[in-house]
């Protein structure tokens, strides 16, 4: 996957609202991740050009297949490290967010199932 760590953080985001609404819009994106609407316009035509996601003018955001999986993937990245640093190194979960959030994007797929083949080993 070559997307930048702002475009894995807009599928993210896109995921996140799905869940929520149906009818996902720019505004809903600027407001959940707190950055401008020509901001959203970018990220979204970069998506759309790489395939991740469909918007007819106008209309709402959808991800397309491979656009919910990597956002997925990208979504158990962060889940994977957040639980690892708060539950496993017991380091405060506001920090643990925040170190996940920042390493989601820079982690090897080699690394992250090396963490998560950890965790599944020393959870019980």
């Amino acid at each position: 996957m070559n997307l930048s760590a702002s475009s894995q953080d807009y599928l993210e985001t896109i995921l996140d609202l799905s869940y929520q609404n149906e009818e996902i819009r720019s505004v809903d994106i600027a407001e959940k991740m707190n950055v401008s609407r020509a901001s959203v316009n970018k990220a979204i035509g970069i998506l759309k050009t790489m395939g991740y996601i469909t918007q007819e003018r106008y209309a709402c955001i959808m991800l397309t297949q491979s656009g919910r999986q990597a956002a997925i993937n990208i979504r158990d990245r962060h889940n994977t490290l957040k639980y690892f640093f708060s539950e496993v190194l017991g380091i405060d979960e506001d920090i643990a967010e925040e170190d996940a959030c920042r390493m989601e994007h820079a982690i090897s797929k080699e690394t992250f199932e090396a963490f998560k083949k950890y965790i599944q080993k020393e959870t019980p």
